[in-house]
């Protein structure tokens, strides 16, 4: 999963896919008359599951300054997520190193400046705002040019 998932996941509230498989059941054990000769039942089959659904587009899209507000209210500390990439990253409890920031920029095809420099870092926040707009996120404009 790219930087970038973990973003939209975290503002547009979405679950990690990873589920836990369920458990095998075992098999069932059968005495056959004595208990030092016992025979060993074949595990209950139990039928493939159909196709799953696509998942549900949101119903609206999401507010994401709204979120964001919300989010920095929480924690209470001072935020400036509006402008730097490095805040958005820390708001969202994400890594904002810049072995993580490369990674950012690669995936959204960012190739503004040097890696880390204040225009990289200002390309990268505003193309992390186009692609939530794209994906669902209703970002004011002034957040995405």
């Amino acid at each position: 999963m790219g930087l970038f998932s973990k973003i939209s996941d975290r503002i547009f509230g979405r679950k990690p896919a990873s589920a836990p498989a369920a458990p095998a059941k075992p098999a069932a054990v059968i005495f056959t008359g004595s208990e030092h000769d016992p025979k060993v039942s074949p595990p209950a089959r139990t039928p493939a599951p159909a196709t799953a659904p696509a998942p549900a587009a949101p119903a609206e899209p999401v507010d994401v300054e709204a979120v964001l507000t919300g989010l920095a209210a929480d924690k209470g500390g001072p935020s400036d997520w509006r402008h730097s990439i490095v805040d958005l990253l820390k708001l969202l409890d994400l890594d904002s190193s810049l072995d993580a920031r490369k990674e950012l920029a690669a995936e959204l095809g960012v190739n503004a400046g040097a890696h880390g420099s204040a225009e990289q870092n200002i390309a990268l926040h505003k193309a992390v705002m186009r692609k939530l707009a794209e994906n669902g996120g209703r970002v004011p404009d002034a957040l995405k040019d």
